[in-house]
């Protein structure tokens, strides 16, 4: 009951900001493709270092399963751990459909951050990252922490 209280004040409260009424008044088909991103793009841009994937589940969801990219912050915890941000890539934050990451992705947003949310949601990106696409994308993940 506290974790949903606390998703329907940190709603209200960005509805009722100034710069979310200016967001929505402006919100039309181009603002719907940006706020979104697919795995195949995300993968990409974590492979060549642009993006920093924000898994932002619970702890125990974390740690029973998760991809190896990405940090942890879980979405309660988001405001007090905005130095852990990168704010020169693109944030994405992920969840396993995407509704918490929504919310992560317009808090974000309306705190600066270039950030998107993934569309397709964390249980994509094992069914992506099968035989051959997983070593390609270790291969050029690991060339990118090398530099």
């Amino acid at each position: 009951m506290k974790k949903l209280l606390l998703s329907i004040v940190l709603f209200c409260s960005l509805l009722y900001s100034d710069s979310f009424d200016d967001y929505l008044k402006n919100f039309d088909y181009e603002a719907i493709k940006e706020m979104k991103i697919k795995t195949v793009e995300m993968l990409t841009m974590v492979e060549n270092g642009t993006a920093q994937v924000i898994d932002i589940r619970f702890r125990e969801e974390f740690e029973a399963w998760h991809v190896g990219f990405s940090k942890n912050i879980p979405l309660n915890e988001l405001p007090n751990r905005l130095n852990e941000l990168d704010k020169n890539k693109l944030i994405i934050t992920a969840c396993p459909h995407n509704d918490r990451s929504n919310i992560a992705r317009m808090f974000l947003m309306l705190k600066g951050y270039n950030v998107k949310y993934l569309s397709d949601g964390l249980l994509s990106v094992p069914d992506y990252l099968k035989g051959s696409n997983a070593k390609e994308f270790m291969q050029e993940y690991k060339k990118e922490k090398l530099k």
